[in-house]
């Protein structure tokens, strides 16, 4: 192997590591990895973007294990279900106070403070590099992108009937608040995707 492949496949294996760590950290603190995972998701995504069949496709998960995840989750009350805004005939999901609650214990917060003592200044390159490599997982899968709304090729200024809805969904034709700009997407597209 060349150095610089040697060099990738022991990062490739020490992220494979950490996330075990993480994981088995997880289920020290009572909720399986997966639970974590659709709890993290629901914090981050968007107001049209909380629905089971998309937290399935957001985790690369079945819609079964996604349903057993949901149903857990509710039982413990953590997240409910409510009447999409969209389709009534779907459902859409939300975090509880709860369930807020307790992802401010997240593991994975512990991780990000440990990449920021170590990585200091250089954490925004280690991103950005996980983004890419993120990004040819997902288009080497046939996967959808999540991105940040403010990110996508249709967002724009908003209509201007309220001020607190200051931006603009091209797609769904809907104004957006800055919340909205700043969180998970199913439907976002890349600024250069035709």
């Amino acid at each position: 192997m060349q150095p610089s492949l040697d060099m990738a496949l022991h990062a490739a294996h020490l992220i494979e590591r950490i996330g075990r760590l993480v994981q088995a950290e997880e289920q020290s603190g009572g909720l399986p990895p997966v639970q974590w995972d659709v709890l993290r998701y629901l914090a981050r995504a968007n107001r049209f973007s909380r629905s089971p069949a998309v937290v399935a496709a957001y985790l690369g998960s079945t819609r079964g294990t996604v349903s057993q995840t949901l149903i857990a989750l509710e039982a413990k009350g953590y997240v409910e279900r409510r009447p999409s805004e969209r389709d009534r005939r779907s459902v859409d999901l939300a975090l509880t106070e709860r369930g807020r609650a307790v992802l401010a214990a997240d593991p994975l917060l512990t991780l990000a403070d440990d990449i920021a003592a170590t990585a200091g200044k250089g954490a925004t390159e280690l991103a950005r590099a996980l983004e890419r490599v993120l990004t040819a997982v997902v288009e080497r899968n046939g996967r959808k992108a999540f991105g940040l709304c403010r990110s996508c090729r249709h967002f724009g200024e908003g209509s201007g009937a309220s001020p607190e809805l200051r931006h603009r969904c091209g797609l769904l034709g809907l104004d957006l608040s800055d919340a909205d700009a700043g969180q998970i997407c199913a439907e976002s597209a890349r600024p250069d995707a035709a």
